[in-house]
C-alpha cells in the first residue's frame, strides 16, 4: 500500500482575498514568483505523491487554465533566450497527473473531500488545504509513512499555547508523543472551551485517509455552520479503529488571510537564492525611513 494520490480542496471564493479574487483565485495569488498552488503541488510530489486530484468549482475556470499547454508563451521565451523561464512553463503539471473533480454547491471540507471520491478510488489519500504552506515535504512523507504502517488514517498536528486551542480542532490523545513524533488518537473536538480542551495538539491543514472515510462523509449530518465537516467523519473513523497524529517542527504559513499570505510572500523572499538579498535590503530601507 502506497500514498499516491493528493486531494486539493479549491472550490472557495477566496472573500477574505476581495476584490482581487473576483478575477483571479486565491490558489493562484503568488507566493514571490510561483502560485500557492504550485508550491502546495510540489510538496505533494516530494512526499512521492504522483496523481493530484484538485476539487474545484466550475467558476474558477483559471485554475484549469494555469495547467493547460501555452506554447505561445514558452515560443516566445525561447526566442528571447529566457531558456529556464521556458523550461519552468512546461514542467507545469508534467511531473504529477492532475485530475479534476467539482463542487458547484460549497458544502464544507467534508463534501469537498467527498467530491473527489470517484477520482481517488480505493486507496489511501492525502488532503493538503491550499490555505497553509510547508516549509518541505517533511511531514507529508511522514505521516504517509504512518499511514502505511498503521493501516489507519493520520493528521498533522501543531502544539500551540492552551490559551489558543479554542480556535482550532484538538485532538484527544493515546498516551505520549514517540520519538517519531506520532501520537495515537482516539477522539477530536472542534473549537473547544480552554478549559475542556483534551490538550494542546491542534490539526493543521494536512490529513493522509484511508478510503472508508468515504462512506464515513457520506453519512454526515450537517454539523457547524450547517456544513458537512471534516472532522466529524475523522472521528467515526478514530472511534473505530487505528487513527494517529504526526507532530514535526517544519516551517508552516497560513496563508488564509491577507497578512497571512504577506507574512508568508515576505519570509520565503528572504530565503530565496535570488531575490533574497535584494528583498531583505528593500525592507531595511523601508524599516528605517521616518
Amino acid at each position: 500500500m502506497q500514498v499516491r494520490t493528493a486531494v486539493i480542496p479549491a472550490a472557495g471564493l477566496g472573500t477574505r482575498f476581495l476584490p482581487a479574487t473576483k478575477a483571479v483565485p486565491k490558489e493562484l495569488l503568488p507566493i514571490l514568483d510561483v502560485p500557492a498552488l504550485q508550491l502546495i503541488i510540489d510538496e505533494a510530489v516530494g512526499a512521492g505523491i504522483d496523481h493530484i486530484v484538485i476539487v474545484n468549482s466550475r467558476t474558477k475556470p483559471s485554475i484549469e487554465a494555469y495547467f493547460a499547454d501555452a506554447p505561445e508563451i514558452i515560443d516566445k521565451l525561447v526566442a528571447s533566450g529566457r531558456i529556464e523561464m521556458a523550461e519552468q512553463m512546461r514542467s507545469i503539471g508534467r511531473d504529477v497527473r492532475v485530475s479534476f473533480a467539482y463542487q458547484d454547491n460549497p458544502r464544507g471540507l467534508g463534501h469537498a473531500v467527498g467530491c473527489a471520491r470517484d477520482l481517488v478510488g480505493d486507496e489511501p489519500f492525502a488532503v493538503l488545504l491550499p490555505d497553509e504552506l510547508m516549509g518541505s515535504s517533511e511531514l507529508l512523507a511522514a505521516m504517509c509513512d504512518v499511514c502505511v504502517a498503521t493501516g489507519g488514517s493520520v493528521v498533522g498536528l501543531k502544539r500551540v499555547p492552551r490559551d489558543e486551542v479554542s480556535a482550532y480542532g484538538v485532538i484527544t490523545p493515546i498516551g505520549e508523543i514517540d520519538a517519531d513524533g506520532v501520537i495515537g488518537i482516539s477522539d477530536m473536538v472542534e473549537k473547544p472551551a480552554v478549559a475542556d480542551a483534551p490538550s494542546d495538539l491542534i490539526i493543521i491543514g494536512r490529513y493522509v485517509l484511508t478510503p472508508d472515510v468515504f462512506d464515513a462523509i457520506a453519512d454526515l449530518k450537517p454539523g457547524a455552520g450547517g456544513e458537512l465537516q471534516l472532522t466529524d467523519a475523522l472521528r467515526v473513523q478514530a472511534a473505530v479503529g487505528p487513527f494517529h497524529g504526526v507532530l514535526r517542527d517544519v516551517a508552516r504559513f497560513d496563508t488564509g488571510n491577507p497578512v497571512g499570505w504577506l507574512s508568508a510572500v515576505v519570509e520565503l523572499a528572504l530565503d530565496h537564492p535570488q531575490y533574497g538579498v535584494g528583498v531583505r535590503a528593500e525592507l531595511e530601507r523601508i524599516l528605517s525611513s521616518p
